[in-house]
């Protein structure tokens, strides 16, 4: 039986995963970049311009969007450390997307690494 590394692993063998360094360069020239965490993940701070199509939900939200619907997006993708967006590009390949990559580290390194963060601003109720 396999175990969530297994598949994450078979997965990493066959999408193209960017590394932090060219990260900032794969942001800028793709059409859509999303955020495969959960929606309190992704509220808490995210990568600026990310849009949130959690993994659970994700084919299906990307079939029902028609601005989705061109197979020759440039996709980027990335969770919380790399797992969830490897998954995710592997199914986005399944599904015809030509151009899907997925961050490396994801966005741990990228929060780490002391790149720019998105966060909601707090809302103080009186």
């Amino acid at each position: 039986m396999k175990s969530a590394h297994d598949l994450v692993m078979a997965a990493r063998a066959g999408i193209r995963e960017v590394s932090l360094e060219e990260a900032e360069a794969a942001i800028r020239d793709a059409h859509l970049l999303i955020d495969v965490r959960e929606a309190e993940e992704y509220a808490a701070g995210h990568i600026p311009g990310a849009v949130n199509l959690s993994r659970g939900t994700l084919e299906f939200r990307m079939s029902g969007n028609p601005d989705f619907a061109p197979r020759d997006l440039r996709i980027v993708l990335y969770c919380k450390t790399s797992g969830r967006a490897a998954l995710s590009a592997s199914a986005l390949k399944e599904m015809g997307y030509q151009s899907v990559q997925s961050i490396a580290g994801g966005f741990d390194a990228w929060a780490a690494a002391g790149k720019p963060v998105a966060r909601p601003p707090v809302t103080a109720f009186e």
